[in-house]
């Protein structure tokens, strides 16, 4: 190769770092959305079949409402147009593709941007925080960001909503699980505390108006869950606050735990909640669940 035709590539270089072109680059973006919504089926996501599927896995207005945006500006970005996502659509697009962090900072090194905090930091648990959970079982706890995804929880966790290993990834959201799964069945007490659960989420959202996922999440449980809708409509806030919760599994009965937020990192958005056994007959009954 000639000096003349590495003078581009040259060009290219940043901190020692070769960069793609912008018309690879964009075509790299494209293949890979469109390699991803293919692997994704409706089901995944939550929506219904229906009728004759010709395209495989999403269509790409599926993937556009999901996340947010318009249908004809997303089928630019697959179709490798020069446009400019911003990081806060990026985000909605990976989150809405079920993209693994490793996934999300490829995307958004080929849209040309830094991975975003919330890709890297913000929803990433601390290192060591999967042994002090492990330390912590038999007694439940769980690593949740402000949107009240569930990042990381413990055996003990599982074993006391029965399900969490069985939920889709994108379903590991407490609020989602609690207006809309079946988690109430073994909270007593989430008439009294379903209020509190919802002003604290509209409160955390005050930091993230604009993101699309954040919509995305309220506008499906204010459709799907008409208490939700009806506590929402209330605009209240409050703070996460340490409560005693019971709970009634369907095997031990009724058990009765303390709840402790620990902060994780310097910014309030990922957190670990803990819970303590309340009363001798939870702890005897968490004790049997020691390996």
């Amino acid at each position: 190769m000639s000096s003349t035709a590495l003078e581009p590539v040259a060009a290219e270089l940043a901190d020692g770092v070769a960069t793609l072109p912008d018309t690879t680059r964009r075509r790299e973006l494209a293949a890979f959305l469109r390699n991803r919504r293919e692997r994704l089926t409706p089901h995944q996501v939550g929506l219904p079949i229906t009728g004759r599927r010709r395209t495989r896995g999403l269509r790409r207005e599926e993937v556009a409402q999901l996340a947010g945006v318009g249908v004809t500006w997303y089928t630019w970005l697959e179709q490798g147009r020069d446009i400019r996502p911003s990081e806060q659509v990026l985000g909605a697009i990976a989150r809405t593709l079920q993209l693994c962090p490793y996934e999300s900072a490829h995307l958004f090194t080929l849209a040309g941007l830094p991975a975003r905090p919330s890709q890297t930091e913000d929803n990433a648990v601390p290192p060591g925080v999967a042994a002090l959970l492990d330390r912590i079982d038999p007694w439940p706890a769980l690593v949740a960001n402000a949107r009240t995804d569930i990042l990381a929880y413990n055996r003990g966790y599982n074993w006391l909503l029965g399900d969490v290993d069985d939920l889709p990834f994108e379903e590991r959201n407490t609020t989602l699980q609690c207006f809309l799964g079946r988690w109430e069945q073994r909270m007593p007490d989430w008439p009294t505390h379903k209020s509190r659960s919802v002003a604290q989420l509209r409160a955390a959202m005050a930091d993230h108006m604009t993101d699309p996922s954040w919509k995305a999440l309220i506008k499906r449980l204010r459709r799907e869950s008409a208490d939700f809708d009806a506590l929402w409509s209330q605009h209240d806030v409050t703070e996460p606050r340490n409560l005693t919760k019971r709970f009634l599994h369907p095997d031990a009965g009724l058990l009765q735990f303390h709840t402790t937020y620990l902060w994780l990192t310097p910014n309030p958005e990922i957190r670990l909640a803990s819970y303590t056994p309340a009363d001798a007959e939870t702890a005897e009954k968490l004790a049997a669940l020691r390996p």
